[in-house]
């Protein structure tokens, strides 16, 4: 900034004395010009009145305008101890003669150069010279000069302090943004300070630490969950497993377990590996937050449903499953769709009761398509309600079956990255309501109810 600031104060004064040169030679040449045609008529006038070869001429005074008288055969006359004039010019002789009015021109002396003016009187003609002086131009340039350096100085201090000032800020948010860096304290915000388009970054900085820091919350809470909810199937899974290898070393494994008990056994390590396999997959799936690289498509929500149910009947076959959908089309990812659905599924097949299927409905309402999933089952306390969606949360009564807490937690983070709205409420047959509205698109094709 400081290298533009004094490049574009030279610049400008640059042109500015260039400009003002040439105005001011221009001025001085017409002042000059004028001033040798006044002399020049006063000079023709007696010229005329007495005749060129006999008007007086005073000695020259030793400066100022020169004179000359030139005469039709070509010879001069000149005031006595003036400085020799270059010679008649051939153009100046055609005025002698009556070819013309008057002539300016400039001519080199033996030192100097002249301007001429030449003028016809009578049957000759009478010549009035001034030194070209460049010196009033020179004077000028020169005083240009020292004021367009004191400019250019002047210019890129000033535009050293200014630059100074405006980027003090980024300096300090440099450092801010170094520290934090360097401390991983994400607490220490940034000052906000400046105006325009400063502060408009200060402010995203701190937003971004701020999303950060939430995010880095999140985490902490994830893992200390995580750790809580294997702790309980880890150390069952490991005293079973303590047991069974005691027992086979002291080879009182058959007589100490019989064949009931250790089938029970077997069954319950099993359950456990599996409860351990869902958790870590749905920790898995919770933990990768909104990053997919599942692109977002123009998709019929029925088809993600039929899919859902599908493999919630294959994985529950004694839960009976009753579909009503309609095509509805939605921006979405199929995969996190069909994940959250199968979750709905899931959870209202742990709660139905044998003979009472799980419904599950899809309908265009408004502008939204509205995904509803109800059970015939014991329903959701109403002091459960505002933590069903919470992660790793389990109401009272469901925490004697299988699960980790993470089913809906999934399906209400899948609902928002879609920028839709998960909600519960009791259905009609006393069970539990899960519904989730997602904003519909607009379809490709008109395609008739299933």
């Amino acid at each position: 900034m400081t290298v533009i600031a004094a490049t574009a104060i030279a610049v400008s004064v640059f042109v500015a004395f260039q400009v003002a040169s040439e105005l001011m030679e221009g001025q001085l040449r017409d002042t000059a010009q004028d001033q040798l045609r006044a002399d020049a008529r006063v000079l023709a006038t007696s010229a005329e009145r007495t005749g060129p070869a006999r008007v007086p001429l005073p000695p020259y005074p030793g400066s100022g305008r020169l004179v000359r008288i030139v005469l039709p055969d070509g010879s001069t006359r000149t005031p006595a101890g003036q400085p020799a004039l270059p010679p008649v010019s051939e153009p100046a002789g055609r005025v002698a003669r009556g070819a013309s009015a008057d002539l300016m021109e400039s001519t080199d002396g033996d030192e100097e150069g002249y301007v001429v003016y030449t003028l016809r009187a009578g049957d000759g003609a009478v010549q009035v010279a001034g030194l070209a002086d460049d010196s009033p131009i020179n004077q000028f340039g020169f005083g240009m000069l020292l004021i367009g350096l004191l400019c250019v100085a002047g210019g890129a201090l000033v535009g050293r302090a200014v630059a100074r000032a405006g980027l003090a800020p980024i300096d300090r948010l440099t450092a801010a943004a170094v520290r934090v860096a360097r401390t991983r304290d994400l607490d220490a915000g940034i000052p906000d300070e400046g105006g325009g388009e400063i502060r408009r970054l200060v402010q995203s900085i701190n937003d971004m630490l701020a999303a950060l820091r939430d995010s880095r919350q999140a985490q902490r809470l994830l893992a200390e969950d995580a750790a809580h909810e294997l702790k309980t199937p880890l150390t069952s899974l490991r005293l079973n497993v303590e047991l069974l290898i005691r027992l086979d070393r002291r080879g009182t494994l058959d007589s100490a377990l019989p064949a009931e008990s250790r089938t029970r056994l077997l069954t319950d390590l099993g359950a456990q590996v599996a409860e351990l396999s869902t958790l870590a997959a749905e920790l898995t799936d919770l933990a990768r937050g909104d990053v997919s690289d599942e692109s977002t498509e123009l998709l019929d929500l029925a088809d993600v449903v039929v899919a859902a149910v599908t493999r919630a009947r294959s994985r529950v076959p004694d839960v009976e499953v009753t579909l009503e959908v309609t095509s509805v089309w939605v921006n979405g990812r199929p995969a996190a769709l069909q994940r959250a659905v199968l979750n709905l599924v899931d959870n209202a097949g742990k709660w139905s009761p044998p003979g009472r299927p799980v419904h599950v409905r899809l309908r265009a309402e408004g502008a939204s398509g509205v995904i509803e999933v109800d059970d015939a089952g014991p329903g959701i306390d109403a002091a459960d309600v505002p933590r069903v969606f919470d992660r790793f949360y389990r109401a009272a009564g469901a925490r004697a079956l299988p699960g980790s807490g993470l089913g809906l937690s999934i399906v209400q983070r899948v609902v928002d990255a879609h920028g839709g709205r998960a909600t519960v409420a009791r259905s009609a047959r006393g069970g539990a309501l899960l519904r989730v509205d997602l904003p519909a698109a607009a379809s490709p094709a008109p395609v008739a109810p299933r």
